[in-house]
């Protein structure tokens, strides 16, 4: 409970001292590497092990869904409505499309790894689906790790397009704004600090891609053990109530500060069991335009990976002694 307090305090402490960042330049760098040893990793599991053919089935069953259409539909939509509905906020409109931005790649997203859980664990459970699969030289452990990488790959998928929509529509933000403050807009090679400014506000917006990718392979995680048991409206209600507390849990924490002994015992209860998904939130480095530093990421990435593993656990004991007939 005490770490789990640390850790939070160390990130807010991350987050509001971009100057870190600029200390080790060479931490972005291996980021990236990082990150592509992840990817590579993913592709090797899904093609050449046994449990990779449970997420590729999984993946290709969740994109072949009509709410994947129509979540990835929504999405492209609203990004494009953010980007020339004015908001009104004296200046800061890249800000809110940010923010906006963010907010639709996740709820999107989420909803999908919500509702492939429930149709693809929960559904396949009380159809008796999960017997004729099991009864091949596959075992529950197999199976529960292949729906958790096949529900985040579908995720993945759908963020993909969304991604690359949201940054091209970022970097023309910047000339539309411009534009609308009524100054001279040149092509996009012509003027070097305008071009600068539009990558500066895709760079930046790139951590904050990154630390939402987290929230959502733990959230999914969350669903994929929660879906073992309990049917899919019980799911989709479960997880949207641990979605709200989990951002709210350092609010929570706080309120210790009451000097009520069983208010405090119940919020840092509820803080140590629940994730605490205000860490994965940028809107703070958003507001302040500045950078998130690659230790905030790293810091979130070690959390994330964490509570990943407790919540498969998790779904290993839920589901071992499941009756599937």
């Amino acid at each position: 409970m005490s770490s789990l307090v640390w850790l939070s305090s160390t990130l807010v402490a991350a987050e509001a001292s971009p100057e870190i960042s600029g200390k080790a330049p060479y931490a972005w760098g291996a980021t990236g590497l990082v990150v592509g040893l992840l990817l590579a990793g993913l592709f090797g599991f899904l093609y050449m092990t046994r449990t990779g053919v449970i997420a590729r089935a999984t993946t290709k069953e969740a994109v072949r869904q009509p709410v994947f259409l129509l979540l990835l539909s929504l999405g492209v939509l609203l990004l494009l409505v953010n980007t020339f509905l004015p908001f009104f906020s004296l200046g800061s409109d890249i800000k809110m499309l940010k923010d906006c931005g963010l907010m639709t790649l996740l709820f999107s997203s989420l909803l999908l790894a919500v509702w492939t859980a429930s149709t693809s664990i929960a559904s396949e459970i009380e159809g008796k689906t999960t017997m004729t699969l099991l009864s091949k030289p596959i075992n529950r452990r197999q199976f529960i790790v292949g729906k958790y990488v096949g529900i985040f790959n579908a995720t993945l998928c759908l963020l993909l397009p969304l991604v690359i929509l949201f940054c091209v529509l970022l970097l023309y933000k910047v000339g539309y704004d411009a534009r609308e403050s009524s100054k001279e807009i040149p092509s996009w090679f012509e003027d070097r600090n305008l071009n600068a400014d539009r990558l500066k506000e895709a760079v930046q917006i790139v951590p904050g891609i990154l630390l939402m990718v987290l929230e959502i392979a733990v959230m999914t995680a969350v669903s994929v053990a929660i879906s073992t048991r309990t049917p899919m409206v019980v799911n989709i209600v479960t997880c949207l109530a641990i979605f709200v507390i989990g951002h709210l849990t350092p609010v929570l924490v706080k309120s210790g500060v009451l000097k009520l002994e069983f208010v405090s015992f119940m919020a840092r209860l509820i803080a140590t069991l629940l994730p605490s998904l205000e860490v994965f939130n940028m809107e703070a480095a958003v507001a302040t335009g500045t950078m998130v530093p690659a230790s905030y990421l790293a810091y979130s990435a070690l959390y994330g990976t964490a509570y990943i593993g407790a919540m498969l656990l998790l779904s290993f004991i839920l589901f071992e002694d499941r009756d599937l007939a």
